[in-house]
């Protein structure tokens, strides 16, 4: 029975060996951002336009809205726009999980393309690695939801989040801030801009670092856990003609990171990792102690068990934008290049024995380069065209130590290239009626060489797709839009990475493919102190590109392993409003409204059971990951002039329902079929992947005055006031229908935290 239960181990853990990588409306703005008239100008569509006149589901957020609010990373952007989820997951650098509107892939591998796309002063970023971004050198924000694929490219199908920083502005100047709060963090960031030659060439120079000690206590040294050392620099150069008809933005930068990796033990005693008395006795040194075992996935999570491990992050990039206006037609072109190297130990089975610990070292650089050109046929029909390439490409080593031991080497190394032709078109039939129209064609070329312990592969597939938009919009007067949409996304094929078989390297899996229809209405009232908008959609999902677990032979013996599948197609309805108010002089009021319907169709993997006879798994009942049903926030912010100078107020409250963060089997039913094979038909997911409710209130008041010349900003803010916690990314390991899987983990959320920041401006 022992020499069983541990060539159960050993399988499973070989399988397993790559585990490493799963995870997890605006009003004020800066000058350069709005009309005269104070309308909110955004380029979601690459023109210049207001916000109330462009016919999709967006959200701007400007600087005045981030200071307002103390944000600070890419996070605090949940609850601004509707059905929004952005969590950190500790799998990969500076990572975030983003869903819009229900769709999202959690992983940070880097053969696996986001769901939702992140561009950076118009570069796209082609891994959730180095997503989660210090927000202190922003001049806007836009939060795009739906498809994308039109004008934002490769993989956009969730939507995008369309980041701009702050240009140099040609006078000498600069901003300095200096923050302290809770856990020992602390932040210096600065930014200078200093003119080279009068109105033609001017530079901008930033350095930013945080650190802190980490919110988790280790349960054994008592120690803060969890610690982060972070750093950004660069530099932007900004050149222009007298005339103003050629510009060029040169930014060069690096971001640097040095962190603690840590994971939360959610591992039950009927797993294997709490079972170990089945190995050698209770007494085994392998046993983790029973507090270790069984724990909440709430308050449970802050206290961490398992071994010092850590990592490094370097990632250098650069960027060109360079715009000319011919007279008549403006050409634009976008040179990016990103590049990033990563070594990180992660302690998964996250108890005091040594069960499952990862050693990986991966680096990533893309390339990518988009040429657009905008005019106008007539006064009542203008395009955008262009073209856009892209050229990844990924290495990974990784080594495992089980209970101990090594298992085989896995290297890993991979291409990803995408070409693309698109337009897009506005022809006004009427002054109140007009028609928008496009489509994209993209072909991606995608390649894997695998190695684990021996050479397993090195497949090449091809991707192609044409995407379409069409939206009609009727204006019957400027204070009211009402628009009605169709769009098709597309994120391509792959190969998965984490294949342990020759079989599975070979396989790839298809494109996802979404239709999104969309219904809105855009209204002012009031004079403009009103604005309410409101859109509903219902998404159509096909080729739903999943984790999934299907049999695997390994060594002569029949077992399993984890790798990306196509399972079957989803549908997604909901609704979403936004509502901004400023009843009177200095008082803003703002609230958002997200409700989502999601569910699977055909949704069907299959594994090895008890026999050689696979088994089958129908998740269709399960919940989608990374979809509440409903969330909601509310917003208020004041301010009052006063003798020593100005006071800003602002409190804010986001309301999150529950969601799953893994598809995983938690209760279910199963039927013996003719064939001897079982059918599970999995009711939900283990409840231990489901995140709470969740209400975190955020405040801030802040104060501007002069000082010796400078304009200072004292600000005293406090988050999550209300101490929610939990998780914010949970995952099984090897779970079946028994619950005696291998082991689970989680990562838990930024509890209750206070801060203050002084900073100046000159």
């Amino acid at each position: 029975m022992r020499k069983t239960v541990i060539s159960r181990v050993v399988l499973s853990a070989i399988i397993s060996t790559s585990l490493a990588g799963i995870a997890a409306p605006a009003f004020a703005q800066d000058a350069a951002d709005e009309a005269e008239s104070g309308e909110i100008i955004v380029t979601a569509r690459r023109r210049d336009e207001a916000l109330q006149d462009t016919p999709i589901a967006i959200t701007a957020i400007g600087t005045a809205q981030i200071d307002a609010k103390g944000a600070v990373n890419m996070g605090d952007l949940q609850g601004t726009a509707p059905n929004l989820l952005i969590t950190q997951q500790n799998s990969g650098a500076a990572a975030a999980n983003l869903s819009i509107r229900g769709l999202t892939f959690a992983d940070i591998e880097k053969s696996f393309d986001p769901t939702v796309g992140v561009v950076v002063d118009g570069v796209f970023l082609g891994t959730s690695t180095g997503q989660f971004f210090d927000f202190f050198d922003i001049a806007q924000i836009e939060v795009l939801r739906g498809p994308q694929g039109t004008l934002f490219g490769r993989n956009t199908i969730g939507g995008v989040i369309n980041i701009r920083r702050s240009k140099p502005t040609g006078e000498l100047g600069g901003k300095i801030e200096a923050s302290y709060g809770s856990f020992k963090s602390k932040a210096v960031r600065a930014v200078f801009n200093v003119p080279i030659i009068e109105d033609a060439l001017s530079s901008k120079v930033w350095y930013f670092h945080n650190d802190t000690d980490g919110f988790h206590r280790h349960g054994i040294t008592g120690k803060r856990a969890g610690g982060a050392n972070n750093e950004n620099f660069g530099a932007s150069f900004l050149a222009k003609t007298s005339n103003g008809n050629f510009d060029a933005l040169l930014t060069v930068e690096k971001q640097i990171q040095d962190f603690e990796t840590v994971n939360s033990s959610l591992t039950q005693s009927s797993e294997l990792f709490c079972n170990i008395a089945a190995l050698g006795g209770a007494a085994s040194p392998l046993a983790p102690p029973a507090n270790q075992c069984n724990r909440n996935n709430r308050k449970d999570l802050y206290t961490v068990f398992g071994q010092d491990t850590g990592g490094t992050y370097s990632s250098p990039a650069v960027t060109l934008e360079m715009n000319l206006d011919a007279g008549g037609v403006k050409f634009t072109t976008v040179s990016g290049y990103r590049k990033s190297t990563e070594a990180q130990t992660q302690d998964f089975d996250s108890s005091s024995p040594n069960l499952y610990l990862t050693d990986r070292r991966q680096s990533f650089r893309q390339y990518s380069q988009e040429i657009r050109a905008a005019g106008k046929f007539t006064d009542s029909f203008d395009y955008v065209v262009g073209a856009y390439a892209y050229d990844g490409s990924y290495s990974l080593i990784q080594d495992t130590l089980f209970f101990g031991g090594p298992l085989p080497t896995q290297i890993v190394s991979g291409t990803a290239k995408s070409l693309a032709f698109f337009g897009d078109f506005n022809a006004s039939l009427t002054d109140e009626l007009r028609v928008n129209f496009g489509g994209r064609y993209t072909r991606d070329k995608k390649s894997i060489n695998n190695t684990v312990g021996a050479f397993l592969g090195n497949p090449k597939a091809s991707f192609k797709k044409f995407t379409p938009k069409i939206s009609v919009d009727y204006r019957p007067n400027e204070d009211h839009l009402v628009y009605a949409s169709w769009s098709r996304g597309y994120r391509s094929g792959g190969f998965s990475n984490r294949a342990q078989t020759a079989v599975s390297t070979l396989a790839p899996y298809d494109s996802e493919v979404v239709d999104s229809y969309e219904l809105g209405w855009k209204a002012a009232f009031a004079d403009n102190r009103i604005l309410f908008n409101v859109a509903a959609f219902y998404s159509d999902y096909k080729n739903l590109q999943q984790n999934t677990t299907i049999a695997a032979l390994i060594g002569g013996i029949q077992s399993n392993e984890t790798i990306v599948s196509n399972v079957g197609s989803s549908t997604v309805k909901g609704l979403e409003a936004d509502l901004t108010i400023k009843p009177t002089k200095g008082l803003s009021l703002s609230g958002t409204l997200g409700l989502l319907d999601r569910k699977f169709k055909g949704f069907i993997t299959r594994a090895p059971g008890a026999t050689a006879i696979l088994d089958t798994y129908d998740y269709t009942a399960v919940d989608g990951i990374y979809s509440p049903k409903f969330n909601a926030s509310f917003n208020a912010t004041y301010e009052a002039e006063t003798s020593f100078g100005s006071v800003t107020a602002n409190a804010g409250i986001r309301f999150i329902g529950t969601y799953d963060q893994q598809i995983s089997i938690g209760a279910n039913t199963a039927t013996v079929l003719a064939n001897g094979s079982t059918l599970f038909t999995v009711l939900e997911n283990d409840p231990r992947v489901r995140t709470d409710r969740q209400a975190l209130l955020d405040a801030s008041l802040s104060t501007k005055f002069d000082l010796g010349g400078a304009k200072a900003k004292l600000t005293v803010y406090g988050r999550n006031l209300l101490d929610d916690r939990g998780p914010s990314a949970a995952f099984t390991v090897a779970d079946n229908p028994t619950n005696t899987g291998l082991w689970s983990f989680a990562s838990a959320r930024e509890p209750r935290s206070y801060g203050v920041s002084l900073g100046f401006e000159f």
